[in-house]
């Protein structure tokens, strides 16, 4: 099978530590927690740039893990510059995508926003900042500017490296018997059955969020065919049907596996009760990964969780490996009449030691730049399981970025209707075809 290689990325992680994705509504920017950095008019900026003073950027951003964090950091930022920074994110359920496009036609158009890479790439090229030229980008891996490069320029600034699969919780696992981490499908479900034996329930499933299932849970398919590229380009023409596609024949015994052990009620578990409840002990699996980290160490900093694969099959081989990449990208929105002041920001934030700081103790992010280094310990127990299947080479990418835009919102209500029972998998898979077809002709 043809693996993306993660090997220049371990390389990273290991010289780092040598060296030292439901609410969905906007926040209101007049809030005072709203997501909008204000320091006291009465006190005097620090090292404020005089050509700078007076002027305000405006971000919009999707993740709302580090939403509160990057409240405290802007306020660092106006206080060393004098350049205000409001911020709004939408997230954790509600789709950015849209969120962002209605910005843009409304005419209130962020100086810096995200963007994912691939296929969001291209539609957004005319909207972003060439950024080849920055200081930063000489401290990045080639595989964290994949997504982000278009005709040999760089186009967005890593925000950070993310892995995901089944997060489990050690303590649980160890009450439940179980010793060996389980690599196939008929482990999976061995696993499951001890748990559900223990009065332990096996998954918490967040299927409430079009992400976690038809984009996370769906990628597991993509992933493991054997061109994971020619896949997609076949599956965007039409010259191809996931029913006779093995690998999602296989991949479908997963999700009714997820189905068959899981919490009451997964339609209507949003993110937030999805996480509440795994770090509160309510159930010993979940499909996430390390930006959970801050929401988890909020309720039980002391909880012990590791990252699990995600196995179709019995394939040992195909199956012991989790899911590695870059989550998104910060741009510059290159008709703002501020870009230059954008660019400074995205540049502070990862070379000044405040924005290095945030970067590693406050976001819990894995660094994309070198330059950024770190402890294990500092990012939680997540990212270092996740580290390991790095530095074992046991990754493969995420590949729904590479589809045409939508397709994962659609593939998240067809996989909706499907554990609801309201459609059976031959359904399921044709309605698949037909939406990236679809799509893909727009």
């Amino acid at each position: 099978m043809k693996k993306m290689s993660f090997l220049t990325l371990a390389l990273v992680l290991m010289i780092s530590i040598l060296a030292a994705c439901g609410g969905g509504a906007m926040p209101n920017p007049e809030a005072s927690n709203n997501g909008t950095a204000a320091t006291d008019p009465a006190e005097p900026a620090t090292g404020t740039d005089p050509a700078a003073s007076g002027v305000t950027l405006k971000m919009f951003q999707f993740k709302v893990e580090i939403a509160d964090a990057m409240e405290k950091l802007l306020a660092e930022y106006e206080k060393e510059t004098g350049v205000k920074i409001t911020i709004e994110t939408v997230g954790g359920g509600a789709d950015y995508g849209a969120a962002l496009k209605a910005k843009f036609a409304s005419g209130d158009e962020p100086d810096i926003f995200n963007n994912g890479g691939y296929n969001e790439a291209q539609l957004w090229k005319d909207r972003m900042e060439d950024l080849s030229d920055q200081p930063w980008v000489a401290d990045l891996t080639d595989n964290v500017k994949d997504p982000m490069t278009m005709d040999g320029k760089l186009y967005g600034l890593p925000m950070n490296i993310e892995g995901y699969g089944f997060l489990y919780n050690k303590a649980l696992f160890e009450q439940a018997g179980i010793t060996e981490i389980p690599t196939t499908l008929t482990e999976l479900r061995a696993a499951a059955q001890k748990l559900q034996d223990a009065g332990i329930v096996p998954f918490e499933n967040g299927y409430q969020e079009w992400w976690v299932i038809g984009q996370h849970l769906v990628n597991d398919a993509y992933a493991k065919q054997e061109d994971p590229d020619q896949f997609i380009a076949d599956w965007r023409e039409g010259k191809i049907s996931v029913a006779d596609n093995e690998i999602f024949n296989q991949w479908i015994d997963l999700v009714d596996l997820t189905m068959e052990f899981s919490n009451d009620r997964p339609l209507t578990t949003d993110y937030n009760t999805q996480m509440t409840e795994f770090a509160s002990g309510m159930a010993a699996m979940t499909q996430q990964g390390n930006w959970t980290q801050v929401q988890i160490d909020g309720i039980d900093p002391e909880l012990q969780v590791g990252v699990l694969p995600m196995p179709i099959n019995d394939d040992e081989a195909l199956n012991d490996n989790i899911f590695v990449g870059v989550p998104n990208n910060w741009v510059v929105n290159k008709n703002s009449a501020n870009k230059e002041e954008a660019k400074k920001f995205l540049n502070w934030m990862v070379t000044s030691d405040a924005g290095k700081r945030y970067t590693v103790e406050e976001f819990k992010f894995i660094p994309a730049l070198k330059t950024i280094t770190y402890e294990p310990e500092q990012l939680g127990t997540i990212a270092a399981s996740i580290q390991e299947y790095v530095q074992a080479d046991k990754t493969l990418g995420w590949q729904w970025p590479k589809l045409p835009d939508g397709t994962s919102q659609e593939f998240g209500a067809l996989m909706q209707a499907y554990v609801a029972k309201k459609t059976t998998k031959e359904e399921l898979f044709k309605q698949m075809d037909e939406t990236v077809k679809k799509l893909a002709a727009k």
